[in-house]
């Protein structure tokens, strides 16, 4: 009996080891919520890093993006490639989607899933600087020839045909089709409908991504994923491994403040802002030396402006035009111009910021409210500079040396052609061409240093 018993603790023990060795496992949980920057590829390269530092058993890639910046894109695929742990590419919660650059990403994973009602496609690349490839009005008669033809032919025509209308787009083009075909074919997913994701930018739904191969499950919620992949075999690293993931723990992985911090100032309307910032405190300071906080407060933010913009697909035409609008708008307060300068500062400042952002990327244009915020009130400030000039040259002058010009005062002695007066409180050396007794008003003529001409108040009759 007693043997029996210890039989039957062995195998219990036996039993629990592997639930055991389950429990110290762990799926990290990183999300990519909206557009793909360079703030979000240093989150999921340091995630993915922590998870195999950690030796974790899976990294879950929580994704809805409308796309992103070429550059952290392919930073993020080269992690996972690169990754010796599994990645699990996720489009989630329903709504969600995986364009553009998520598509690429979605390709690169060991496991691609998507919740019901989500969308993968539209991965033709942005040209930057441009508003992307268009056809020709030569392809749109081949356009029209197609619906014509047979299946057959329009294959053909698609496969000698390249979209784009210069060579600059026909070149990024085919350069996004061979990554994007190299990833499905490293992968085993469907290379001819990755291709046509960038040549024509297709969509299609979870349903139909599953069905095209595009993607290896539906799941409606992320256990029900856990529990999908479990006994999945993956190729990690050129060695074959088996998913061990029912039941699995989850560790959510949140941004650190370098990240939060990253992704605030490399947002283009906050980089925008941060350099508008910087000028006016600048100029600020330059008005008000020794005013101290604004000179501080612009020079921080012109650096992280500049931190943010060397990072981002910044047109340097747009930012040297903001610079000269700047530039303009000073000028018109030291060298009145009735505005003409300061008129062509604001258009400048206006023009270089519609184009400052050289990208039309979802996500990576600035607030157009904002620019022209900021153009309403640099024209208000040139309004008010333009204002108070005219009414400056308006109004008598009440210092300086040109004040004593047409003031009255008394002869202190007769003045026969040389003498004193008293004009403004102070007595003054003068000189005359007519006699002037003592006592007798005087009104200044011109003055030259300390010496005063005058002449004799009644000599001058008003007409």
């Amino acid at each position: 009996m007693l043997a029996y018993a210890r039989h039957f603790l062995l195998l219990a023990c036996l039993l629990a080891m592997p639930a055991a060795a389950q429990e110290d496992k762990v799926a990290y949980l990183l999300t990519i919520d909206g557009a793909i920057g360079p703030a979000t590829s240093d989150y999921l390269r340091k995630g993915i890093a922590a998870a195999a530092s950690q030796d974790a058993e899976l990294v879950i890639i929580k994704m809805n993006t409308p796309g992103g910046l070429d550059s952290s894109m392919r930073d993020i695929i080269k992690a996972i490639l690169q990754s010796p742990v599994p990645v699990v590419v996720y489009v989630a919660p329903s709504g969600s989607r995986a364009a553009s650059a998520g598509t690429y990403i979605m390709y690169a994973s060991h496991i691609a899933a998507m919740a019901p009602a989500t969308n993968i496609g539209s991965a033709t690349p942005v040209q930057i600087g441009g508003d992307g490839p268009r056809k020709p009005d030569s392809e749109d008669a081949e356009d029209a020839e197609d619906e014509e033809a047979g299946d057959e032919e329009v294959e053909k025509k698609s496969k000698t045909r390249d979209t784009g209308t210069t060579a600059m787009e026909r070149k990024t083009i085919n350069d996004a089709v061979a990554y994007i075909r190299g990833l499905a074919e490293l992968r085993g997913r469907n290379v001819d409908w990755a291709e046509k994701a960038v040549r024509e930018a297709v969509n299609v739904t979870a349903s139909e991504a599953l069905e095209l191969g595009i993607i290896d499950l539906v799941a409606k919620t992320q256990a029900q994923l856990l529990q999908d992949i479990d006994g999945m075999s993956v190729e990690v690293n050129n060695s074959e491994q088996t998913l061990t993931t029912a039941g699995l723990a989850i560790k959510v992985i949140e941004p650190d403040w370098r990240n939060r911090l990253l992704s605030v100032i490399t947002n283009p309307t906050v980089a925008y802002m941060l350099l508008m910032l910087g000028i006016y405190g600048l100029i600020f300071e330059g008005y008000n030396p020794g005013a101290i906080v604004p000179g501080v407060v612009g020079a921080i933010s012109i650096l992280l402006a500049l931190y943010a913009f060397q990072i981002l697909p910044v047109n340097y035409a747009g930012l040297a035009l903001i610079v000269l609008g700047v530039i303009l708008i000073i000028a018109e307060v030291f060298a009145p111009s009735f505005g003409v300068l300061g008129i062509g500062g604001v258009i400048a400042l206006v023009s270089g910021s519609i184009i400052l952002m050289d990208t039309d990327i979802p996500g990576y244009e600035i607030s157009r409210n904002l620019i022209f915020s900021v153009a309403i009130l640099s024209s208000a400030m040139i309004i008010g500079i333009v204002y108070f000039a005219n009414r400056a040259r308006t109004q008598p002058i009440v210092s300086g040396r040109e004040q004593m010009i047409g003031m009255t005062g008394i002869a202190r002695g007769d003045i026969d052609k040389k003498g004193t007066v008293f004009v403004h409180s102070e007595l003054w050396q003068a000189s005359s061409s007519q006699l002037i007794m003592d006592g007798q008003p005087v009104r200044v003529t011109a003055i030259s240093g300390l010496h005063l001409t005058v002449e004799p108040v009644n000599s001058t009759q008003e007409t």
